[in-house]
């Protein structure tokens, strides 16, 4: 009777340590597991706050300016980089326009600058108003290359807001520059380059 006795015994403490083993097991691989999601989980928070897109230029009005255009989100902030070539030496003025269509030989198809908030064309930041594509001049080198980088709180790519969101929104070069008084669009002359801004 006490073999038997103690033999339960040896079971019940054999038993209670490997229950404990078993919990102290579950709860490190619980442990591990959150830590796996949390780190996934802020990987792909980064993802989510960082977006590119990237769009090729393409030569209207019977010029031959074509580029790429890049469009980065991140932090609350779009950045545009332009990488634009075949262009006359001096300066020209780049804008983004309502419509996402490049359809037309002169790029008019875009329709008029983007101004989603109904204010006067003008410099980007002036007090007297300005319209969210009002982007503004560049200048070209002797070669006709030039690079435009532009970045701002007021834009973003996809979200609710009909005011900041550039989705459907097209980009134009211009063959000249903008004045930023003459409304409502700067006197800027021809539309020689034009891409749409889509996903």
């Amino acid at each position: 009777m006490k073999k038997v006795k103690l033999l339960a015994l040896g079971l019940l403490i054999s038993v209670s340590y490997n229950c404990k083993d078993f919990k102290k097991g579950y709860e490190d691989g619980k442990k591990a597991a959150e830590e796996e999601a949390a780190a996934a989980a802020e990987e792909m928070k980064e993802e989510v706050m960082a977006e590119t897109i990237k769009f090729k230029m393409e030569a209207k009005s019977d010029s031959n300016v074509t580029g790429d255009v890049t469009f980065t989100q991140e932090n609350g902030k779009v950045t545009m980089l332009a990488t634009l070539t075949g262009l006359t030496p001096g300066e020209h003025a780049i804008h983004i326009h309502d419509k996402a269509d490049c359809s037309s030989a002169d790029g008019k198809s875009t329709g008029g600058h983007w101004n989603p908030t109904s204010t006067p064309h003008g410099k980007w930041g002036a007090e007297e108003g300005y319209h969210k594509g009002d982007i503004g001049n560049f200048t070209a080198d002797s070669d006709g290359n030039a690079t435009v980088p532009f970045s701002t709180d007021e834009w973003c790519i996809g979200c609710e807001d009909d005011t900041k969101n550039i989705l459907g929104k097209g980009v134009i070069v211009h063959q000249g520059v903008d004045d930023f008084t003459s409304q409502p669009s700067g006197a800027a002359g021809a539309r020689v380059s034009c891409t749409g801004i889509i996903q």
